[in-house]
């Protein structure tokens, strides 16, 4: 008979966070599979919990993912934890939630804190209806694409940003969604936890003035009536020049623009190189 993985939630900062039940499987099961096993051997030490430990993580194989599984079919009891907060969720653990469903091995899931969720409790905006959309990718065309996609949403969204990022991500999101009020969540449950409730383009001048420090969970609000924007050509023009200063060829600022816009990428072009 086959072992069970269990995704158990662990704390995002304050290790006071874990839950009885954690600690409880921890010391039960057979071995854990850890996002990087020497974050993980500082919150094992602390509760005084000595396991076997597999890594698994981005760059992890199909042959570590094989090993956990058939360590569990032969009857061992899994963990798997992330470095901070819910394993499975913008983590490398969902493929291998997967594998355990085609395996016919069961799962299931030990709650625990979540960064995300404790975020969205307290940006003060709301919470019936939200979206969580990760990381931006680092490719300008496909975060351009990601932020098109969801900038009509009338739900709550949600990503994750690094500090080094901040900035330029802030600047994308105000060209892409308009001024909106945003919720900057960094290092929370930790010593520094600060939560900043501004607009996008306040956000901007406060971190071009101070640097960005921590993680960041960024809660901004969904789409309103308000919030839609009439556009001129002139406009559209400076939008295709902001995008060609950031590094972005001609023809494909012309083309993003266009699409966000009532202007042809043709008519976009000719004006800039006419000009």
């Amino acid at each position: 008979m086959s072992g069970t993985l269990y995704v158990v939630g662990t704390p995002i900062g304050n290790m006071s966070d874990i839950t009885l039940r954690a600690i409880e499987t921890l010391n039960q099961v057979n071995f854990i599979a850890a996002e990087d096993t020497r974050v993980t051997v500082k919150l094992l030490n602390r509760l005084d919990i000595k396991k076997p430990m597999l890594s698994y993580h981005d760059h992890s194989s199909k042959f570590n993912a094989d090993a956990i599984i058939n360590k569990i079919l032969t009857g061992e009891n899994c963990a798997i934890v992330t470095d901070a907060g819910m394993p499975c969720i913008s983590d490398p653990g969902e493929e291998l939630v997967k594998l355990c469903y085609e395996n016919n091995i069961s799962v299931k899931v030990i709650p625990g804190p979540s960064a995300v969720i404790s975020a969205l409790s307290i940006s003060g905006l709301s919470t019936s209806r939200f979206s969580f959309e990760g990381f931006l990718s680092v490719t300008k065309k496909q975060r351009y694409e990601h932020l098109e996609n969801v900038k009509n949403q009338k739900n709550t969204l949600i990503f994750y940003e690094a500090p080094h990022k901040l900035i330029y991500t802030l600047n994308d999101m105000l060209q892409y969604l308009g001024d909106r009020k945003i919720s900057l969540c960094r290092e929370l449950t930790k010593i520094y936890e600060e939560v900043l409730r501004l607009t996008i383009s306040e956000a901007i001048k406060y971190y071009e003035e101070k640097s960005p420090r921590g993680e960041y969970v960024l809660v901004i609000e969904g789409a309103t009536n308000e919030s839609e924007e009439i556009i001129t050509f002139d406009m559209a023009v400076e939008k295709v020049k902001e995008l060609i200063n950031q590094g972005v060829k001609t023809s494909d600022a012309c083309k993003e623009i266009a699409k966000i816009t009532n202007y042809k990428k043709s008519e976009l072009y000719t004006h800039i190189v006419n000009n």
